[in-house]
């Protein structure tokens, strides 16, 4: 059984994702972001900086003590190893995989985060920032278009952990300010996923989940270190 920690979020969409398609058991264990439980000690033993998800594999391949792995990229390679699915041995293709959810982890995920960050929660409009960030998920979105002409799935081994770390940030385009039709290769991408039941599945256990509509100042503390 793995005790997955998880807010409804594109990170948190990429573990539940990898997990209903390997038929992984697993069980919930919410992560408010916005009321601060990332910042707990509990959640920090397991999660040392203090991001969600993470998870505890209290079956590892080694029969030995649970296994706490946190980061989204690492914990996806830690699934798809542990059931052998999704990351291809061949090396001509594990190296693809590798490449594309690095870019995601290291770009695609961080770099539409500053964009909903400056253009939905900073307190104050910097037009420098917005266009910063809006020209950059544009042009990440470009790459990814270009990558996947002629592509059904990120990688040439098919479908893997590039495309699961991929699809979830890439789901939420409209918060990024993003028009899929400008990237037919993406919209076509995306729409497949999507499709996939292990992928439904996952998205919607979101509605399980209860937010705010509006941000709260209590949610940009626990946030953004915003000072009431």
């Amino acid at each position: 059984m793995i005790d997955l920690h998880y807010w409804p979020t594109p990170n948190g969409h990429k573990t539940t994702i990898l997990c209903e398609e390997a038929g992984l058991p697993y069980r919930i264990v919410p992560v408010d972001i916005g009321a601060g439980d990332q910042t707990k000690p509990a959640y920090l033993a397991i999660s040392p900086n203090g991001r969600m998800p993470a998870i505890v594999d209290h079956a590892p391949a080694d029969g030995g003590e649970p296994v706490s792995v946190f980061e989204s990229g690492a914990i996806l390679i830690y699934l798809a190893e542990k059931t052998g699915q999704y990351l291809p041995n061949a090396p001509r293709w594990r190296k693809q995989v590798l490449e594309w959810l690095f870019w995601q982890v290291g770009g695609f995920g961080p770099m539409l985060g500053q964009n909903h960050h400056f253009t939905r929660y900073a307190p104050e409009k910097i037009p420098y920032a917005i266009d910063r960030y809006q020209r950059e998920a544009a042009r990440l979105y470009g790459v990814l278009d270009k990558h996947l002409a002629g592509r059904e799935f990120i990688a040439d081994g098919g479908y893997s952990i590039a495309d699961i770390a991929c699809h979830p940030w890439a789901a939420a385009h409209d918060w990024h300010h993003i028009d899929l039709a400008d990237y037919p290769n993406v919209q076509r991408w995306h729409d497949a996923i999507a499709a996939r039941p292990a992928v439904a599945r996952a998205y919607a256990l979101e509605a399980s989940f209860k937010r705010p509509a509006e941000m709260t100042e209590e949610m940009r503390r626990h946030l953004f270190g915003f000072k009431p």
